[in-house]
């Protein structure tokens, strides 16, 4: 006989996966620096390396985190062109009156409600806490679901905001941002080495580390990190789905809802956004032919079964 599974072993389960997927990052970081410098260097220059490289490294990508920390939930509504409504609004309050009920029935302070002027359906969630936290619906989703599916979607964006999702993935891109900076600045120094190598043996052996160090950055930002991000994506949704239907104890709404976005989610003001696709209920852009490893959600398929489940 099957086993039920239910709303906190789903919870759980996705948790755990989650710190060790977000635990990998440094790990791999660092044994890609060691590995590829222990190609052209002795072992004990290559630990060096990587100390002298992962340490300011790691610093610098606090220090924009930091940043990106103060200013990241503006710059993503602003960057969707998101209007903020208020509860005054006859044509969006009966919009606020849900998010409000769904932000009470998950003991979560009512965070304030955007609205994206695109007939699509999609939403997402920003915020660096709970109290200054934000729900952003297109137009077309509130228009095109029923009062209960509008409220299942409103409490999975409730959940990432519970589950602090919106606070790892901003983490998550700004340590890219970082990477990526990097590794542009050790090519450029590395070809400078290069050019000069014929002179100075000392400076050609650096050319050459400075090389497969920029080598390691290079996997690790177009490889591990897009594959990390997104499975850590993919659990966080299937957390904040099972979340969404502890809230509301009716994840059938949910799940129909889903169903529905997945036939209309493309957000044509995220285009050029791609970055913010993991915060979304839904991947906003295009339909592209990609593995199942880069994909930023879930299947629909299997999320719906998984609601399912629950009830």
């Amino acid at each position: 006989m099957r086993k039920n599974i239910t709303v906190y072993e789903h919870i759980r389960s996705n948790n755990i996966k989650t710190m060790i997927l977000v635990a990998l990052f440094p790990i791999i970081f660092i044994a890609l620096i060691f590995l590829f410098t222990w190609i052209v260097v002795p072992m004990n220059q290559a630990l060096e390396t990587t100390v002298q490289v992962a340490v300011p490294t790691i610093i610098a990508c606090i220090s924009w985190m930091i940043i990106s920390w103060a200013f990241g939930d503006s710059m993503m509504l602003g960057s969707v062109g998101a209007h903020e409504i208020h509860d005054r609004d006859p044509k969006y309050r009966e919009v606020f009156r849900s998010v409000e009920n769904v932000a009470i029935a998950a003991g979560l302070p009512c965070p304030r409600v955007y609205i994206i002027d695109d007939d699509s359906m999609n939403a997402f969630a920003t915020g660096r806490t709970p109290r200054d936290a934000s729900v952003a619906l297109t137009r077309g989703i509130i228009r095109r679901l029923d009062k209960l599916e509008l409220e299942g979607v409103i409490a999975h964006e409730m959940a990432h905001i519970g589950n602090r999702d919106i606070r790892l993935d901003m983490l998550l891109i700004t340590g890219v941002g970082v990477t990526v900076f990097a590794a542009d600045l050790l090519l450029r120094m590395a070809m400078s080495g290069t050019r000069i190598s014929n002179d100075n043996d000392n400076r050609g052996n650096g050319a050459a580390i400075l090389l497969m160090v920029w080598a390691a950055f290079m996997v690790f930002n177009l490889i591990i990190t897009p594959i990390l991000r997104m499975a850590i994506s993919r659990k966080r949704e299937f957390v904040a789905d099972a979340t969404g239907a502890q809230i509301t104890r009716n994840p059938h709404a949910l799940a129909n809802a889903l169903r529905k976005i997945s036939t209309d989610s493309r957000v044509e003001s995220m285009d050029k956004v791609k970055s913010m696709a993991a915060v979304c209920i839904e991947n906003p852009g295009p339909r592209e032919f990609i593995g199942e490893i880069f994909a930023t959600h879930p299947p629909v398929a299997e999320r719906i079964k998984r609601l399912e489940q629950m009830g």
